[in-house]
């Protein structure tokens, strides 16, 4: 797991490491300064070299930067690009220090055929629109042909969404410390930024005593949150599932859910479908249990039924929108007590009326991409994409429900512990990769994970998946099969370590 921070948590940390700890911010910016130089001397030609620096603290990296190249016999010159009588005092040292070594300083800028640019403008504490001098400056920096390393966040960037605040540096790489900020990874932050580095440079919660950050994100060591596998055990072990999925011409959504469902380990699927889908899936998956009639007669309390075998549901993959099918749903919220999953057309069916969530009587768990979740609250997709943890938190705390709201960068909420998803890929683009993930998450679901670690674990699987499906077919290729075949792949190296 990695925490991502927020810039007023990373401030109230950098200060309570400063007080309480007692390790001085001289201190603290030369480690910055030392990290930012050697991923310098690692990735990027230093023949002649500018640092573009402001008044605050990340201005003094820029400088502390400019003076451990110049001392390393690097030809660097520093533009100045804020105010002196605005410097901090750890900036007005450092530049100060630099005048002591004659380092060049000018205040505008040349065009220089500079090989390298370092990015020390504004940091992590950005919260205004830029305008005027500085938006001229980023615009320069721009176009020059010289590779950008940021120091902490491109400059113009919002380090807390990762909006774009009128303009911003387009860093070839970005040297951060301590954390990474959730405008790292959001986008289109994460397109600014570039590759991260994360440096430490002696900051930590720990040494302060305080909580740890409410936002974070899974790594491969997180696999060790799948569901345990027992020698003595049977498919009842392992949980039943069931996907409410499927309608004329859409036995294809049924499909990949219930397969989903089996490859992330559940021991019996079952499908309740249309008719018609009875033949093709008998063919396609003939592990899964099939209960199937016409949705536009069905008897209600059959579907009542069929919850009562299941350990976890989900509706929606290909189910198709009626006032037949709202009624179905209707009565499964209010009669599943245990975890429900709602995706796609299950979700297009709660539109306008929302408030049935509140008689729920177990957890539900609801999946929306962008535009799903603009017809649900009524605000356009780009309001939505300007603030997705906002939106899929005040969602998931009114309503009571786990929302895992489907982007580049899914995010998984229960409305105060935030979830941030970085695997996955565009190739995962394609028509069926939702309805592979509505089955994994109800497959986890039906092994007794936990709602919100199913849903967490889930999507970071999801996302493996298609990250390895991209290796071995391209991005332009690959299919929601593709990533179904993979997600076997992702699982084996934690079983391997469970079974030494």
């Amino acid at each position: 797991m990695e925490y991502l921070l927020k810039s007023d948590e990373m401030k109230q940390l950098d200060q309570a490491v400063i007080e309480e700890v007692g390790i001085p911010s001289a201190v603290l910016m030369e480690r910055a300064a030392l990290a930012a130089t050697e991923a310098l001397e690692q990735y990027f030609p230093l023949k002649k070299v500018l640092v573009v620096c402001g008044s605050g603290n990340n201005g003094g990296d820029g400088f502390a930067v400019a003076r451990l190249l110049h001392l390393k016999k690097k030809d660097v010159t520093i533009l100045f690009a804020g105010n002196e009588m605005s410097c901090t005092p750890e900036t007005a040292l450092q530049k100060k220090i630099c005048e002591k070594y004659q380092i060049p300083i000018c205040r505008n800028w040349k065009n220089d055929e500079y090989t390298s640019i370092v990015d020390a403008v504004f940091g992590i504490g950005l919260s205004r629109t830029i305008e005027g001098n500085y938006r001229e400056l980023i615009e320069h920096i721009n176009i020059h042909p010289a590779k950008v390393l940021a120091i902490d966040i491109a400059s113009g960037i919002c380090a807390d969404t990762g909006e774009v605040l009128g303009t911003a540096v387009r860093a070839d790489m970005t040297v951060t410390f301590a954390y990474k900020k959730i405008g790292h990874v959001l986008y289109p932050g994460a397109e600014y930024c570039g590759k991260i580095l994360k440096r430490e440079i002696g900051i930590s919660p720990e040494a302060t005593g305080r909580r740890l950050p409410h936002c974070y994100t899974y790594d491969k060591g997180d696999l060790c949150r799948l569901p345990k596998r027992y020698a003595y055990s049977n498919k009842g072990t392992y949980g039943r599932a069931l996907l409410i999925a499927g309608s004329k011409n859409m036995s294809g959504a049924a499909y990949f859910s219930g397969m989903a469902a089996y490859r992330v380990g559940t021991g019996l699927v079952q499908i309740f479908t249309e008719s018609c889908n009875r033949n093709i899936l008998q063919q396609i998956l003939p592990e899964a249990i099939l209960a199937t009639q016409n949705w536009e007669k069905t008897d209600q309390k059959k579907t009542i039924k069929e919850l009562e075998w299941a350990d976890a549901a989900a509706i929606g993959p290909g189910f198709g929108i009626s006032e037949q099918k709202r009624r179905i749903l209707f009565e499964i919220i209010k009669n599943m007590y245990r975890p429900l999953v709602i995706d796609a057309d299950g979700l297009n069916l709660l539109a306008d009326q929302l408030e049935i969530l509140k008689e729920k009587k177990g957890p539900v768990i609801v999946t929306p991409h962008i535009g799903e979740m603009s017809r649900l609250i009524k605000k356009t997709r780009q309001e939505i994409i300007a603030d997705l943890i906002g939106t899929a938190a005040a969602f998931a705390r009114e309503y009571h429900v786990i929302c895992v709201l489907k982007d580049t960068r899914t995010v998984v909420t229960d409305g105060k512990d935030v979830y941030i998803n970085q695997s996955g890929n565009h190739g995962m683009a394609a028509g069926g990769s939702g309805d592979v993930l509505t089955g994994m998450i109800t497959g986890l679901l039906a092994q007794k994970m936990e709602p919100f670690e199913a849903a967490k674990l889930g999507v970071y699987l999801h996302g493996l998946a298609g990250d390895e499906a991209k290796k071995e077919m391209g991005a332009y290729a690959m299919t929601a099969t593709d990533i179904l075949n993979q997600i076997g792949k992702v699982q084996k190296t934690e079983e391997y370590r469970r079974e030494q």
